[in-house]
């Protein structure tokens, strides 16, 4: 009898598992997004205070400009580029010496990095992020006297207007060039710390002259906030063409 009701019992659980589905048909439908769909007013009411605070902080006004500021009016500077140069340095050298108790000799970034212009006028938040919408970090390396020649050999054979601070001076003739920082004929016995970010100093635009630095400093700092706190300390931008980098 007990085996007649533990073989019932077993067949009655079996009976009752749940049949196994499977896909039969898939069905979709395409959903055109544009201003003919009718916004959702409960996460409308939800977006907006947001949205209108985003609004509000991006178009303050935080500097002027006289001229507009380009990458494009020098064949191997340009007004932009000198001045995203010189403002990471100035702001970022205050940092670095605090941390190392050294200063940077110079600043380099790449062309291709300058995302839009600055036009005449009131200069906004707006501006500073469309000029640098990348996450991009300052970092400052440490290099060898070889790896600033390798520097020099790339911005000559690149031919382009890649942001150098004012603190260096190089020019071309012919097969010879001549290179001073600070003021002081490049010195062959000595490195050199030069402020860039972290995407160039990982071979970013093929500057491999980067990598591998004698030492590396992260100074935590985005390059977008030094632009932002380089526009609202001044009460006017002003960047010139100076041959910081020429070809004779």
């Amino acid at each position: 009898m007990k085996k007649i009701l533990f073989s019932f019992c077993l067949l009655f659980l079996f009976n009752c598992e749940e049949a196994k589905k499977s896909l039969v048909k898939i069905t979709a439908k395409s959903i055109k997004v544009d201003s003919t769909l009718s916004p959702d007013n409960s996460i409308e009411n939800i977006i907006a205070p947001f949205r209108d605070k985003m609004e509000t902080s991006i178009n303050t006004v935080i500097t002027y400009t006289k001229k507009d500021l380009v990458r494009t009016d020098g064949e191997l500077e340009s007004s932009l580029g000198n001045l995203m140069a010189d403002l990471s340095f100035e702001r970022a050298n205050p940092i670095f010496n605090k941390k190392t108790n050294k200063n940077i000799d110079f600043a380099m970034f790449n062309y291709g990095g300058i995302r839009a212009g600055i036009p005449a006028g009131e200069v906004t938040n707006k501006h500073a992020f469309e000029l640098m919408p990348f996450e991009n970090s300052l970092v400052v390396v440490e290099l060898k006297p070889e790896k600033i020649k390798e520097l020099v050999t790339y911005l000559i054979k690149n031919n382009k207007a890649h942001p150098l601070s004012k603190q260096i001076k190089l020019s071309v003739k012919n097969e010879n060039y001549s290179l001073s920082i600070n003021g002081d004929s490049f010195d062959n016995s000595r490195n050199y710390f030069v402020l860039t970010s972290d995407y160039l100093q990982s071979g970013g635009d093929k500057m491999d002259f980067f990598k591998n630095p004698v030492t590396l400093h992260k100074l935590d700092y985005k390059v977008r906030n030094a632009i932002i706190d380089y526009f609202k300390s001044k009460d006017t931008l002003i960047s010139n063409l100076n041959e910081r980098f020429k070809k004779q």
